[in-house]
C-alpha cells in the first residue's frame, strides 16, 4: 500500500478481508470471465457449436482466472471502454475463442450478473454475521433480564425497567433487519441474456428468430451463474429498484446498531455499562483515567454513514432514463462496495461489543436508589388513601415534599431525603418501615420486564436462531482491527 496517496480506512481500518475480497478487482473481472464462459457454453449447448468451439472453450476455461491487467489496462487508456478492453484482453489469452468472447452481449450481461452474483454473496456474509450478532446480543439480554435498571424517558428518570428488557429492543429491531435481508436474497434474480436493450433481438439473431432457443438461453445462462430464475423483463440493466430495497435493508441494520450503540454510550456516561475494553487500551491522551465507548462510537459513526446511503440508490433508480443511461455507473461503483463494507465494519464492532458488554451492578443501584422514593409515591398515595387519607390532599403533601426533596438534591447537592419528610409528616397515615418497604425494591417496579423477556426469547428469538444452527461462524472475521 503506498502511503503517498489516499487509502479508503474502510479497507485499511475498520472490514474483514472475506469482504474486501468480494469486491477486489481479481473478483470482480474473474467473475466477468464466469458470464463470458457461461454464455459460450450456453449458446454451444444450444446448437452454436459451429461458432463456439470445444478449443474455445478449453481455452477461455484456462484462463478464467488469471487475468492479464496490464494489457486490459493498457487497452482501456486507448478504447475507453472497460468492458471492451477485457474482452480483448482475454482473446489474446484464449486465442480460439477471440471472435465469440461476448457474442450477441452487451456490457451490462457482464456488469449487472457479477453485481448481482456479489449481491448474492456478500448478502451471504452479512446474514452469517447479523444472525451471529444477535445470537451474542440474545445472550446478553438473557442473563441481565432480571437485572433492575432505572429507565428514561425524554433521558430523564422514570419507572425501573431491567437492563436485559431495555436490549431486548435491539434483539427484535436485528430480527426485523434479518427479515429484510432475508426477503432481499430471495428476490435477487440474474439478469440472464436480455441483449442491448433487453429485448433479446442479438440472440434472436444468432438463433434464426427461435423465440425458444433464446428462452431457453436466457435460462440456462443464469442457471450456470448460479441462479435459480432471471428477471422476466429488463431493459440494458437489471431492476435498480432491487438495489434500493438492499440498500434499504443494509442501512436498517445501521439505525438498529446506532440505536444500539447510543444506548451503550448513554449507560457508560452513566458509568452502568462498559463495552469491552483492552487491557493496553488508551481511553484518552490527555486524560489518562479515561474509558471512553470508542467501539460504540465508531459504529454510530460508521452506520451513519450507512443510512444515509438508500438516497443515492433511490436517486439512481429513477433517474434509469428509458432503457438506460450511463450516470449510474460511476455511483455505483462506489456506493455497492461501500454499502457492504460499511455493514460489514459494522456488524463486526456489534458482535464485539455485544459479546463483552460489562454491566455495573454499584452505579444502577446507587441511581436507582435516589430515584425510587420519588418514583415510589403513586404507591404511596394508593396506600395512604387505603389508610383513610384523603387523595387530593395526600397529593398535594407529597408533592410539597417532593419538591423540597429535589430541590435539596439538585441545588444542594444532598441525598434524597424524601421518604424522611414523608414518615415525619402528621398527615400521611403511613410510618418509616412502611414507606421504606414500598420504595426500596427496585423489583416492586419493574412490571413484567423479566417475564417479557422470557417470553420473547423462548417463542421468537431462539426458534428463529435455531434455523441457523448447521451455520459456520469465523471467529476470526469479527476481530475489531484497530
Amino acid at each position: 500500500m503506498s502511503r503517498q496517496v489516499y487509502s479508503d480506512p474502510l479497507v485499511s481500518r475498520y472490514t474483514s478481508e472475506a469482504m474486501q475480497r468480494l469486491f477486489s478487482e481479481q473478483r470482480k473481472f474473474a467473475t466477468w470471465r464466469r458470464c463470458w464462459i457461461a454464455l459460450a457454453e450456453a449458446e454451444a449447448e444450444l446448437g452454436l457449436s459451429h461458432l463456439v468451439t470445444d478449443e474455445a472453450l478449453s481455452q477461455m476455461r484456462a484462463h478464467a482466472q488469471d487475468i492479464n491487467f496490464e494489457v486490459a489496462e493498457k487497452l482501456e487508456k486507448e478504447l475507453r471502454h472497460d468492458v471492451m478492453a477485457h474482452v480483448r484482453a482475454y482473446g489474446e489469452q484464449a486465442p480460439a475463442a477471440a471472435g465469440i468472447i461476448h457474442l450477441g452481449a452487451t456490457s451490462q450481461f457482464v456488469g449487472c450478473n457479477t453485481d448481482l452474483i456479489l449481491h448474492k454473496e456478500a448478502l451471504e456474509l452479512v446474514h452469517r454475521d447479523l444472525v451471529t450478532a444477535i445470537r451474542a446480543l440474545a445472550a446478553f439480554v438473557e442473563r441481565t433480564k432480571d437485572m433492575p435498571v432505572l429507565g428514561a424517558t425524554h433521558f430523564q428518570p422514570a419507572q425501573p425497567t431491567t437492563v436485559g428488557k431495555r436490549f431486548s429492543l435491539a434483539v427484535q429491531d436485528l430480527l426485523l433487519d434479518l427479515d429484510a435481508v432475508e426477503w432481499a436474497q430471495e428476490h435477487i434474480l440474474a439478469r440472464g441474456a436480455k441483449g442491448t436493450t433487453g429485448t433479446q433481438a442479438s440472440f434472436m439473431t444468432l438463433f434464426n428468430g427461435d423465440h425458444a432457443k433464446v428462452e431457453a438461453l436466457d435460462a440456462l445462462v443464469s442457471r450456470k451463474l448460479g441462479f435459480d430464475r432471471a428477471f422476466p423483463v429488463t431493459c440494458q440493466t437489471y431492476p435498480r429498484k432491487l438495489d434500493t430495497k438492499i440498500a434499504e435493508a443494509l442501512a436498517g441494520i445501521g439505525a438498529s446498531a446506532h440505536w444500539f450503540g447510543v444506548n451503550v454510550r448513554l449507560m457508560s456516561g452513566l458509568k452502568e455499562l462498559d463495552e469491552p475494553f483492552g487491557e493496553k487500551q488508551v481511553g484518552s491522551s490527555a486524560m489518562a483515567y479515561k474509558r471512553n465507548p470508542m467501539r460504540s462510537e465508531r459504529m454510530c459513526s460508521l452506520s451513519r454513514k450507512l443510512m444515509n446511503l438508500p438516497a443515492d440508490f433511490h436517486a439512481t433508480h429513477a433517474n434509469q432514463w428509458m432503457e438506460r443511461t450511463l450516470d449510474d455507473s460511476a455511483v455505483r461503483r462506489m456506493d455497492i462496495p461501500q454499502a457492504y463494507l460499511l455493514t460489514d465494519a459494522v456488524l463486526g464492532l456489534l458482535i464485539d461489543v455485544a459479546s463483552g458488554l460489562h454491566p455495573n451492578l454499584a452505579p444502577m443501584r446507587r441511581r436507582l436508589t435516589e430515584e425510587l422514593p420519588f418514583l415510589a409515591t403513586e404507591e404511596i398515595l394508593m396506600a395512604a388513601v387505603e389508610r383513610g387519607g384523603n387523595r387530593q390532599d395526600v397529593h398535594e403533601v407529597i408533592r410539597d415534599h417532593s419538591v423540597a426533596a429535589g430541590h435539596r438534591v439538585k441545588v444542594e447537592g444532598l441525598p434524597n431525603d424524601l421518604l424522611d419528610r414523608l414518615a415525619d409528616d402528621e398527615h400521611l397515615p403511613l410510618s418509616a418501615a412502611e414507606l421504606c418497604a414500598l420504595a426500596t425494591d427496585p423489583a416492586r417496579f419493574i412490571g413484567r420486564a423479566p417475564q417479557q423477556v422470557e417470553r420473547f426469547l423462548e417463542t421468537i428469538v431462539k426458534p428463529r436462531l435455531s434455523r441457523y444452527a448447521a451455520q459456520k461462524v469465523d471467529d476470526t472475521h469479527h476481530r475489531v482491527r484497530v
